[in-house]
Parts: C-alpha cells; sequence; structure tokens
C-alpha cells in the first residue's frame, strides 16, 4: 500500500487497465487531456505529477509513467495506463494484466511552472476557483460522476462538468470509516427516466456513471 503522501520506493501490486481509444482528447482529473501516445497513467491517491515505474509480472517488462489522472474505479484495480504505456508491458491484447508500481519521483515531472503539495494534492502556484455554495436537501434523481477525497480534484472537475453538460453539479459529502469523500452528481432530474436518458452521454467521458436517487 502506499502512504499518504507519495514517498520514493513504496510499491503496490494489483491489475493494470489501460484507456479505451474513445477517450483520446478528453480531459482527465487534472485537467490534461489524455493522449493515447503520452506516458501517462491514473491512480486513486497519488499525487498529479507522481512518477511510477510499472512493471509487468507477466513478462517482467517495464514503463515509466507520470499521474495525470484518477481512477481506475473497478475493483482490483489499481491504475490505469494508457495505450502506448500498456503496449510497452505487453498486454494490450489482454486487456489486463498484474502488475508491480514503484514511485520513481515524488515531485512533478511536468508543471512547467512552480508547484507546492497542499493536502497531498501537487497543484500550480496560483489556482483560484470562485464559490457559491448552498446546503441543499434535493430530490429526484442525478447521474453520479465519481466519489473523490481530494478537494482541488473535486473543484477541477466540477468546472469542467458545468461547462461539457451545462446542469447543476451536487457535492454529496460521504463519511465511510471516519473518512470524507465527496460524490459529484449532475442533477437533479425529476423522473429516473430523464436521468436515465442523460445517462449514455455522460458515460461517454466518465464510464462507470450511474444513476443515484437524490
Amino acid at each position: 500500500m502506499f502512504l499518504s503522501a507519495a514517498a520514493l520506493g513504496q510499491t503496490q501490486t494489483g491489475k493494470a487497465s489501460f484507456y479505451a481509444d474513445k477517450f483520446e482528447g478528453s480531459p482527465t482529473a487534472s485537467g490534461e487531456k489524455y493522449r493515447h501516445n503520452k506516458l501517462t497513467a491514473a491512480h486513486k491517491t497519488l499525487p498529479f505529477g507522481t512518477r511510477l515505474r510499472v512493471t509487468n509480472l507477466a513478462n517482467n517488462q517495464t514503463v515509466d509513467v507520470v499521474v495525470n489522472d484518477r481512477g481506475p474505479y473497478v475493483d482490483g484495480r489499481v491504475i490505469d495506463l494508457s495505450k502506448s504505456a500498456a503496449e510497452k508491458l505487453g498486454f494490450v491484447n489482454q486487456g489486463l494484466t498484474d502488475v508491480k508500481i514503484e514511485v520513481i519521483d515524488a515531485g512533478d515531472g511536468t508543471a512547467k511552472s512552480e508547484i507546492k503539495p497542499i493536502d497531498n494534492v501537487v497543484v500550480d502556484e496560483k489556482e483560484f476557483y470562485d464559490f457559491e455554495v448552498a446546503r441543499l436537501t434535493p430530490k429526484g434523481f442525478g447521474v453520479q460522476i465519481g466519489t473523490y477525497q481530494e478537494l482541488v480534484n473535486l473543484m477541477r472537475l466540477s468546472d469542467n462538468l458545468k461547462t461539457s453538460y451545462k446542469k447543476k453539479v451536487i457535492v454529496q459529502v460521504k463519511v465511510v470509516n471516519g473518512i470524507k469523500y465527496y460524490s459529484l452528481i449532475l442533477g437533479p432530474f425529476p423522473t429516473r427516466a430523464k436521468a436515465d436518458a442523460f445517462l449514455p452521454e455522460v458515460n461517454k467521458k466518465f464510464p462507470g456513471s450511474f444513476v443515484a436517487t437524490l
């Protein structure tokens, strides 16, 4: 298991998957666009910019990648790799493989400006967001995009969602085993049928999204 902040030499093992071609050009949780020819990856907790060495345990092939996205949100999977990274590891035809992940650089390897860690998240030196916060008691249904721990990811993705889908973004706060999680939900929709009709559009960019009762 990794510690809360990226530490050199920390390792993790589990299943690796890779991005489908349909995500080419889609924004990642860091704000960068996914490009299949770049050596990047999605990880649930490691700060953006963390450099990892991933080893395919089936053939001992390795590749170095940079974390710029969140996920994968599938039980048992520990990392989602760009297609070019999966090709270097030799598992494109299989779709999944067992890997070992090692932190080789806990700093940011991609940012051009000065960065600093805040609550274990690497962010730009100057990054501002406008808030209009109100406590809600929503009714009806919503399309849940994902669940996050890091506030910066929440703000970036929320801003992207409002721009992309022209829908209201609701944040539901959950506490699991004493840890706070934040679920991003688009809606509300007055009926489940309307939410179900909207879901396929969202699933194009956010596979695994689902309709939630509010």
